[in-house]
């Protein structure tokens, strides 16, 4: 009877601690976050970033080339070598700075120098362009050139020249098409062989190329490519947990790659397997007085040491992904703000060191808030 008794008791307690769990749990879902300064983008500013690119796509030096030369023969100039994307310090940051002026003119259609802008698409995206562009590929020794990062600001291009409703857009997603399916095909070609994910906070980051992908795989319906993406992305990450926020960020990463894995599970799991997931992956950002310093940068006129201005705007496209349409997640969008807010600053007027590719990054932050 004694034993019947304490049985008792003890299934009482695990009752109230059950209820006091979800009581808890329920407040914090309930719990309304106040969001404060919000970063914008207005015309104005929408001017001065795209002064960024259209100061680089064309600016053929300095130039990193990445490239491996398999005899004399091959030493040309970049212009050359990539004449769509020649210019911005390096190939893939020239491919973002075109994606950069699509978007801006996507929202601001009165940008100051639409002329001009349009202009410059469509003499570097032409079809001759793209053939050469295409030609590089097929080199013997340049078959992983720009893999995975380069390829996935390809098909964000793609994506948003899809989605641009102007003749133009048309014109230039004709032009880049030969490019975008060689992408693809790539992507389709290196998924099956990649055995483990790269966690780096880098460019070989395989959720940020994979996310991209996915992006373009559902505004394109290239059934293949995002069925595979979903396949693989599972199989890399289905298990993870608790992600190590501690080791963020490396000295000079520009990607987080706790937050970039989650935003491309949010793409790929049911909402319901998400939050499971998510849950056992990064469960202190369940909690609502969660908070997060930002990527601090010591020298912005340091190639490598800017790239945390990179971080800040991963981590807020990121969480303003994962906390959409999640209701107790939405504290998450006053992490995002703040970082955004640390960098955002220091964008126009910057040293060519970020000036290169971190008007892109806060581009893409900033439309993360829609």
């Amino acid at each position: 009877m004694k034993n019947l008794y304490i049985l008792f008791l003890f299934l009482i307690t695990l009752s109230c601690k059950d209820s006091n769990k979800s009581q808890s749990f329920s407040q914090k879902t309930l719990n309304k976050v106040e969001i404060v300064n919000q970063p914008t983008l207005n015309l104005e500013q929408a001017n001065r970033l795209a002064q960024l690119p259209i100061d680089c796509i064309n600016t053929e030096f300095p130039n990193k080339l990445n490239q491996t030369l398999a005899d004399a023969s091959e030493l040309k100039s970049p212009k050359e070598l990539h004449p769509a994307f020649y210019g911005c310090f390096d190939w893939h940051s020239a491919v973002h700075g075109h994606w950069s002026l699509v978007s801006l003119l996507k929202t601001f259609p009165d940008l100051k120098n639409k002329a001009e802008i349009e202009e410059m698409l469509l003499q570097n995206i032409s079809k001759a362009n793209i053939e050469q562009e295409v030609l590089y590929f097929e080199g013997k020794h340049n078959a992983s050139f720009e893999r995975t990062y380069g390829w996935a600001w390809v098909l964000k291009l793609a994506e948003d020249l899809h989605t641009w409703d102007s003749p133009i857009a048309r014109e230039l997603e004709g032009n880049l098409k030969p490019l975008t399916d060689l992408m693809v095909e790539k992507y389709m070609e290196f998924l099956p062989k990649l055995n483990y994910p790269i966690r780096v906070g880098e460019h070989s980051n395989t959720a940020f190329g994979l996310s991209f992908a996915y992006d373009y795989a559902l505004v394109a319906n290239s059934i293949e490519l995002k069925e595979l993406i979903e396949k693989r992305a599972i199989e890399f990450y289905e298990d993870d947990q608790s992600c190590p926020l501690g080791w963020e960020p490396s000295g000079f990463d520009f990607l987080s790659p706790c937050l970039e894995e989650a935003a491309l599970m949010k793409r790929v799991l049911p909402m319901s397997e998400f939050k499971v997931w998510f849950n056992d992956f990064l469960p202190e950002l369940n909690d609502v007085n969660f908070d997060w310093s930002v990527g601090e940068v010591s020298d912005r006129e340091d190639g490598k040491l800017v790239h945390l201005d990179g971080v800040n705007f991963s981590r807020a496209w990121s969480l303003n992904f994962i906390a959409k349409d999640i209701p107790e997640l939405q504290h998450l969008t006053n992490i995002a703000n703040k970082h955004i807010n640390y960098s955002w600053p220091s964008i126009v007027g910057d040293s060519y060191e970020g000036g290169h590719w971190l008007g892109s990054f806060a581009i893409y932050a900033l439309n993360s808030m829609d």
